[in-house]
């Protein structure tokens, strides 16, 4: 199992009145990159967002910037919001990537779950789902094939054109995004795409049927169990003691998910809601090293196994260096008692 690190570049406060300006944010961003390199983490991803708050509209270049200080650790993006951004550009930015990270980068793409960049870039929300499957299509086209021959609805045709640079990675790895649609399990199976199941709330077994979906259409088409990799987004955070993650991340966690829910028509976040998220099967990540561990090993058993998990650290707005010493602990504690455990078969 892979152990990674997803930021969405978000310039909070770190539950103070001090502020923190675009360019030390930024900075401090780079800086925990770095330092997961050097604690032995496997990935870090960052997020794709067009709203105040959030410093990551453009991944390819904070992950570009972060390769020049890297030597070993996976860059992806988490996720690229693909149907409102032109593929041809896409893989340019990452084979980009991939070439100066020396083969290191990966992007994980889906619809995104924000719908700014649609207005923001000129497309009608209510080509949601057709802007998705087109822009997906023509993307693994592109992976395919140096020169590309390609006609759809949303983008002008390609006859013939070469797309270059070619990345070092053939093929560069593509994960497909997704939250709960049984579809989007689906298209992922049929395409022989790893699944990055982004689970931020609930119970995560739940999300076993859907898993179940993408591994039999995985296998429907044709592709083999190794091929059809499944990975854990989830809230996280890791603290030296149980009270100390807690007493940490709940106050930002809740004013974060109380902000959120006022435009999804959520329930503002109690104490209550929080702690239920805390139980044993519950989908938060947070507490000390040991506990949180135990948890993982029991969402990749609910699961039928996973290949990679991600902790997003954003939403509690920590403050840097919080986020630095949680890190630590991940890469030279915690990732030691989960990385080695044998992958679960179906």
């Amino acid at each position: 199992m892979e152990i990674g690190i997803d930021s969405f570049a978000a310039m909070f406060s770190g539950n103070s009145s001090k502020t923190i300006n675009d360019t030390d944010a930024l900075a401090q961003l780079l800086e925990r990159i770095e330092h997961a390199d050097l604690m032995g983490l496997d990935i870090f991803g960052i997020g794709e967002h067009h709203r105040k708050g959030f410093l990551d509209s453009a991944p390819s270049l904070i992950l570009t910037a972060a390769a020049a200080r890297t030597k070993r650790i996976r860059l992806t993006s988490a996720v690229t919001v693909l149907s409102a951004a032109d593929p041809v550009r896409v893989f340019q930015e990452f084979a980009t990537l991939d070439l100066i990270s020396h083969g290191r980068a990966e992007m994980v793409v889906g619809r995104g779950s924000f719908v700014d960049a649609f207005p923001l870039f000129g497309y009608n929300l209510h080509d949601y789902d057709e802007l998705f499957v087109e822009k997906l299509g023509l993307l693994l086209k592109i992976r395919e094939n140096e020169f590309v021959t390609w006609s759809g609805k949303f983008r002008p045709a390609l006859k013939n054109q070469p797309v270059y640079p070619r990345p070092l990675q053939d093929p560069m790895p593509i994960w497909l995004g997704v939250g709960g649609t049984p579809e989007s399990f689906i298209r992922a199976g049929t395409l022989g795409l790893p699944l990055m199941v982004a689970v931020i709330g609930g119970e995560t077994h739940r999300f076993r049927p859907l898993v179940d979906l993408y591994r039999e259409a995985g296998k429907r088409a044709g592709y083999l169990r190794d091929q059809l990799k499944v990975g854990l987004h989830s809230l996280g955070y890791v603290a030296n003691t149980t009270q100390k993650a807690l007493d940490d991340f709940y106050p930002g966690y809740a004013e974060a998910m109380t902000k959120v829910g006022k435009e999804r028509g959520w329930p503002p976040m109690t104490r209550g809601r929080f702690e239920a998220q805390m139980g044993p099967q519950g989908a938060l990540l947070v507490g000390n090293v040991e506990e949180v561990a135990e948890k993982i090993l029991r969402h990749a058993d609910a699961l039928g196994g996973i290949s990679r998990l991600t902790f997003q650290m954003d939403s509690a707005e920590l403050p840097h260096e919080k986020l630095m010493q949680s890190i630590e602990l991940i890469g030279t504690r915690l990732k030691p008692l989960v990385v080695l455990q044998p992958l679960k078969q179906v």
